[in-house]
């Protein structure tokens, strides 16, 4: 198996050259590079190393020490390297003359790793400086590099506790995995700061330019908790910062998730996608399911959440995009929360360094003090607009009433050991049962630390027409099952949701009910796996119908592409059926259905409440939860739903284009890059359409 796709799909070695001779051969540079890339023979002799370095690994990967975690991670530590090749050549990206240098010394390093694994005297784990990592993602199984940077005396047999600051790059179009290692491997101290660093610092590679968003998102958590499986971490002593794009991911990453950092620091960026792209939002506004689905990355929605979390944000006076930083600070002043925001005098798009030391300073500061430990904090004001970012230290939101709409919760434990919380849109929540002894939820009285027969770390409570009500043990663990299968953390959609996370992608083996509908299924799986590649970094994990399992059905999500004739768990999802399939273990596993999809789909029509479509003419995508698996997505017949034309543009543009579901009118020699859906909408709550997608 190569170690470039470590999962369930091995990916030969074979097949690996086929694709880095189609990419040398296919023209796949930008038209706008005027370096044409390394002549043929010096692409033919890359190949060749490549495929030496492949072999080392795969030798390698076949000892039984490599199966163990800690040499597993150093052999990914290669591995990257080898990845890192394979897409540069597979996509010809030499935008300069210096690629092909950078990539001759990424194989170089690649073999030298490999070596020293061999002899069991690798000499990167605890450099001193900067160094690249590899870790492997559970999103595709594809290996995905980072960079660590360690001060002196970094030691994980000690008993010492690193702070870490998590560093998000900025926008860099011509950077992929070989230029990334290039910068960062070896990189020498850029300030003063660094001269002296005290933490440990993880730079992120994100799978390249999308602002941290999609698996570009997942891949900061992941690489986190890559470098905390191999160095002690204080994890109440987390800064999150970045510039430009990874200002804008700093926006994102850190009001969506405020409880998680010491500190945030977010220098210019975007937090606004209509503002950002001066675009009207009424003259311009996006169609309805657009429209709404931008609540998910639009920060300023979430400046609220900046209450639980000290923001230093910086921008320079003459930079355009000092409009983020004041943007938030205008809309978190209207909430009566405070940030800092360090402007640089007569500066463009980059630091001074007076600001610097001041950014630096503020962010040192809260990491000393550290994040306060949890069920520490004695007062929550926080605001979503979806279930995706529902939880703020001991309290999550589990359902709301009205998806993208603002939940918030206002919490703050009295000094009678009391939680008094007022709440807005929301159904369902869940407090840690330590926190205080009762809880006065939205004006009612109810235990807390006692709740629950005391069994259970969570307690919850329901909202009802009669108000809230606390749920007993047995009611609690029911709850936690989401027995009516409805929007929860994590199951609450839109389409792209579903590639943040264990995704195999499932190709329909029979003849297609309809003809044009199973052609136009077949060339979105071709779209999605040619884009991903590209701008995703990864390969998907594609299998036929035939070969579905319970195992994949229970780990992964499910993209399924076909009709109810051309794929035969398509067919099973609308008919009604359960069925048995021998799980990988050996052991039989029936699979039943729990609920049924939230629409129909047959040979002649496809209907949705009150709309409905034939069947010939007509696509569909949507995003339900697995009724074989409530605890998972099934998608139909899309991957991610923006395309080239957005990866190319700014990464304000990466916002999903269907919603929870669409439909589209098939069309001759129709482009699926750029086509319109018909008709799109989002779910409800409860996985039932809305009806107002027209108005």
């Amino acid at each position: 198996m190569s170690i470039l796709s470590r999962n369930n799909l091995p990916f030969s070695r074979t097949a690996l050259l086929l694709l880095t001779f189609a990419g040398v051969c296919c023209s796949c540079s930008h038209a706008q590079d005027p370096y044409p890339g390394p002549p043929a023979e010096k692409l033919q002799d890359y190949a060749r190393q490549l495929q030496g370095l492949q072999q080392q690994l795969d030798t390698l990967a076949e000892q039984e020490r490599f199966q163990r975690s800690d040499h597993a991670a150093l052999l990914n530590d290669a591995a990257v390297h080898a990845k890192a090749a394979a897409w540069i050549l597979r996509f010809h990206e030499f935008p300069k003359p210096d690629y092909a240098e950078q990539l001759q010394q990424v194989l170089a390093e690649g073999r030298r790793r490999c070596e020293l694994l061999e002899q069991g005297r690798e000499d990167w784990n605890l450099r001193v400086g900067t160094s690249i990592r590899g870790y492997i993602s559970a999103v595709d199984g594809s290996v995905q590099p980072y960079a660590i940077t360690l001060p002196k005396g970094v030691n994980p047999q000690s008993g010492d506790r690193w702070p870490l600051h998590i560093v998000l790059h900025g926008r860099a179009d011509q950077m992929n995995e070989v230029n990334f290692i290039a910068r960062m491997d070896g990189r020498r101290p850029q300030n003063a700061e660094e001269e002296n660093q005290q933490w440990i610092q993880l730079d992120v590679y994100g799978r390249g330019n999308n602002a941290y968003r999609w698996a570009g998102e997942t891949d900061v958590f992941e690489a986190f908790a890559d470098v905390r499986r191999r160095f002690r971490i204080d994890e109440n002593r987390v800064t999150l910062r970045g510039f430009s794009m990874g200002g804008a991911g700093a926006w994102h990453l850190g009001l969506h998730h405020p409880h998680l950092w010491s500190s945030v620091g977010p220098g210019a960026g975007f937090v606004d996608f209509y503002a950002y792209q001066k675009q009207d939002p009424v003259r311009d506004r996006r169609p309805f399911a657009q429209h709404e689905t931008l609540q998910i990355y639009d920060a300023v929605n979430y400046s609220l959440n900046a209450f639980n979390v000290p923001v230093c944000t910086y921008g320079g006076e003459n930079d355009p995009q000092l409009l983020a930083s004041t943007t938030i600070q205008q809309a978190a002043a209207e909430r009566n929360v405070d940030l800092t925001l360090l402007v640089g005098p007569g500066m463009g798009h980059k630091f001074d360094p007076e600001s610097f030391r001041s950014y630096m300073k503020f962010h040192m500061e809260n990491s000393e003090r550290g994040r306060p430990r949890f069920g520490a904090r004695r007062k929550i004001r926080f605001s979503t607009h979806t279930l995706k970012y529902s939880q703020c230290d001991w309290l999550q939101i589990q359902e709301v009433d009205q998806v993208y709409q603002e939940s918030t919760v206002e919490a703050e434990i009295t000094a009678e050991d009391l939680l008094m919380i007022d709440t807005r849109n929301v159904r369902l929540l869940t407090i840690a049962r330590d926190v205080a002894a009762a809880v006065q939820l939205d004006g009612e009285l109810l235990p807390l630390r006692e709740a629950a027969d005391g069994l259970l770390p969570d307690v919850w409570f329901a909202r009802g027409e009669d108000g809230w009500s606390l749920l007993g043990y047995a009611a609690s663990r029911a709850a936690s099952g989401n027995p009516e299968v409805r929007k929860r953390p994590g199951l609450q959609g839109p389409i792209d949701d579903a590639f943040m996370s264990s995704f195999v992608a499932v190709r329909g083996t029979g003849t297609a009910a309809n003809p044009a509908a199973g052609r136009w299924a077949e060339q979105q799986l071709e779209l999605f796996q040619e884009e991903y590649a590209r701008w995703m970094r990864a390969d998907i994990r594609v299998i036929n119908d035939s070969e579905v399992t319970a195992d994949h059905m229970e780990q992964n999500h499910l993209i399924l592409f076909g009709d109810i004739g051309s794929n035969s768990l398509i067919a099973k999802l609308f008919t009604g059926d359960s069925f048995s399939q021998v799980s990988q273990n050996g052991g039989e596993s029936n699979m039943v259905r729990r609920a049924s999809p939230p629409l129909n789909w047959d040979q002649r029509q496809i209907s949705i409440a009150e709309h409905s479509w034939s069947s010939d003419g007509h696509g569909l995508c949507a995003i339900f939860p697995n009724p074989f698996n409530p605890r998972k997505y099934v998608v139909l017949n899309s991957g991610h739903t923006f395309h080239e034309q957005d990866f190319r543009a700014s990464n304000a543009w990466l916002f999903p284009r269907l919603g929870d579901v669409a439909v589209f009118q098939l069309q001759p020699e129709m482009n699926l890059r750029t086509a319109e859906p018909l008709w799109s909408d989002v779910f409800s709550s409860d996985w039932t359409v809305r009806g107002k997608a027209g108005e």
